[in-house]
């Protein structure tokens, strides 16, 4: 999301229709006016949805406050000095993002303020684990993908009964002995 941001940056003012002139032109530095010029022609060479999509941002981009636009800056600069490859990666994730219907990028932004909501050693189990799950073989994640799939179709009755089953598991295998933990407060806990 930080990424539409930084293209505000990037986002001139609508220039004046073919044929006529920029006012204050003259006012311009040589490099100033050459960049206003490539505007002006990359704007004649829009379609009316472009120039519509233009004029939007440009708009949101007034309606930032200072410290908005200078992080939009930061980010943009931090996008250029990526590797090729991680800012293909990002610009395909951010295709993927528009792409998405509203209703689930509402909900992912929910989510999102949700996890920023999470005490830090919550969101760090959280990012330990998702890194885990990463690290697993791909045949390891694809099972557990559709074991997750599987589990947001059930109904909470039949996910209560797999709860029961596994529980049922646990005990029925035999236990394994573990030795005190480093801190000496007890058994050690068994890897999840």
């Amino acid at each position: 999301m930080w990424l539409a941001a930084t293209a505000f940056a990037q986002a001139p003012p609508p220039p004046p229709p073919a044929g006529a002139t920029i006012q204050g032109l003259e006012r311009l530095s040589p490099e100033e006016r050459a960049a206003a010029e490539r505007n002006l022609e990359r704007w004649r060479g829009m379609t009316p949805e472009q120039r519509e999509r233009a004029i939007e941002n440009y708009r949101h981009w007034k309606s930032l406050s200072p410290d908005e636009r200078q992080n939009a800056r930061q980010n943009l600069q931090r996008f250029r000095q990526m590797p090729p490859g991680e800012r293909a990666r990002i610009m395909q994730d951010f295709q993927r993002w528009n792409q998405l219907p509203d209703d689930r990028k509402r909900e992912l932004e929910r989510a999102y303020e949700r996890y920023q909501q999470l005490p830090p050693d919550r969101r760090q189990q959280i990012q330990q684990r998702y890194e885990r799950y990463q690290s697993l073989p791909p045949e390891q994640r694809e099972r557990m993908d559709r074991n997750l799939e599987r589990w947001r179709t059930m109904t909470p009755e039949q996910r209560q009964q797999a709860r029961e089953q596994m529980r049922q598991r646990r005990q029925s295998a035999p236990r394994e002995i573990r030795p005190p933990r480093d801190d000496g407060s007890g058994p050690g806990r068994r890897p999840r």
